[in-house]
């Protein structure tokens, strides 16, 4: 759901902004009436906010990432966008986590007013959206409006909004989008791609145009000709990244893993360290899964249903009359894996991860995607070789 159809010269558009250029970007986008989302560092971390200015960017800020762990460092140059995903994905924006559906007031004759709730009219521009959450927004594009039940208030929100990826050139220590092919190159469906360089000889950004749209934008920021030094450092850079991933994914079909391993012991030991806690979920720029709740004030005159985002770790996701299908922790985690890396395909034709690594880093136990996979295909391959033969 791009903004605009791709030129058929959008590979010709590409130029080099300094960070002044940045800065002309955010004052063009707001120009245009658009609401411009992107990184700035607050509270301890690299969170999405809206930003008035460019200089509200983390300019000399990167992470520091592992299972369970997050911290923000200081780095030696101004890199702006030198680190990895936060705790918030675009996810936020487009799918909120709470959302007044509708309200109710009853009338003195004693009759009721109902009012159906509206998105504000937003017009979105993310700055800073790497390939991997590109892609996941794709993915949610694909589950709010691909099928026969469409959520409105999310196609509002994403119609026309505009797409400003960033490659990534340094990776986190729990990334692996190299496994699930989302990057660190961006993919078609960005409006503009900008690739950030900083070397002996200055700081830029290598910027290409995606959309009519971001031709038009980007024709008139400053910039200049894109140089091969530039056009080589860039590429080299994203292909080094390639190679720095955290993490891997087994080199298996992943899909046919889970549906092989659904009674592996390899589940006991990951629900002995689950807390059911639901962070994974939460942090997810895929998990979709929502529920109503219905709230009244204290005379009983004036009611509201919000819709929030729901968890399969809840234990009264699957509640039913009999009581909740999945009772164990083990059997919930398992749902939750089995159906990111397996059964996503059945649902909507492709996985439900992109290898951003959020998962693992917001568990506050650190439990790892990736090594529970490996450790299922570990166990499948186990298996197959049947037991060992221990004969001296």
């Amino acid at each position: 759901m791009p903004s605009a159809t791709a030129p058929p010269d959008a590979g010709s558009t590409a130029c080099v902004l300094d960070p002044e250029g940045i800065g002309a970007l955010v004052r063009e986008l707001r120009a245009r009436g658009r609401t411009v989302i992107g990184p700035t560092e607050r509270d301890g971390a690299i969170v999405l906010a809206e930003l008035e200015s460019a200089d509200e960017l983390p300019y000399g800020w990167g992470v520091e990432l592992e299972g369970g762990y997050y911290r923000i460092k200081r780095r030696t140059d101004a890199a702006a966008f030198a680190h990895s995903a936060g705790p918030q994905s675009w996810k936020n924006f487009l799918h909120p986590e709470r959302v007044r559906q509708w309200t109710a007031d009853r009338a003195p004759d004693g009759g009721m007013t109902v009012r159906a709730e509206r998105p504000e009219p937003t017009s979105f521009a993310f700055l800073g959206v790497r390939p991997c959450d590109l892609r996941a927004i794709q993915i949610q594009d694909r589950v709010m409006t691909g099928g026969r039940h469409r959520d409105d208030a999310y196609e509002e929100r994403r119609t026309g909004a505009f797409l400003i990826v960033v490659e990534c050139t340094e990776p986190g220590a729990t990334c692996f989008c190299v496994s699930m092919g989302t990057g660190p190159a961006a993919q078609p469906g960005y409006d503009l791609a900008l690739t950030e360089v900083v070397d002996g000889t200055g700081h830029r950004f290598l910027a290409r145009a995606g959309t009519e749209e971001g031709a038009d934008i980007l024709a008139g920021l400053p910039r200049r000709p894109a140089d091969d030094l530039t056009r080589t450092r860039a590429r080299e850079d994203v292909e080094a990244a390639a190679g720095r991933m955290g993490r891997t994914m087994p080199e298996v079909d992943l899909r046919a893993l889970l549906a092989g391993t659904l009674e592996a012991e390899r589940w006991n030991d990951v629900a002995a360290r689950c807390l059911t806690c639901g962070n994974c979920t939460m942090a997810c720029p895929t998990c979709f899964c929502t529920t109503t709740e219905d709230v009244t004030d204290l005379t009983g005159d004036h009611a509201e249903r919000w819709r929030r985002w729901e968890s399969c770790y809840d234990l009264d996701f699957t509640h039913l009359p009999g009581g909740s299908v999945r009772s164990s922790g083990r059997s919930r985690y398992r749902q939750w894996l089995t159906h990111k890396l397996g059964t996503w395909w059945d649902q909507f034709d492709s996985s439900g991860c992109v290898g951003c690594g959020r998962c693992i880093v917001w568990c506050p136990v650190a439990i790892d995607i990736t090594e529970e996979a490996h450790a299922l295909h570990q166990e499948s391959l186990d298996r197959q070789a049947g037991p060992k033969d221990e004969t001296p």
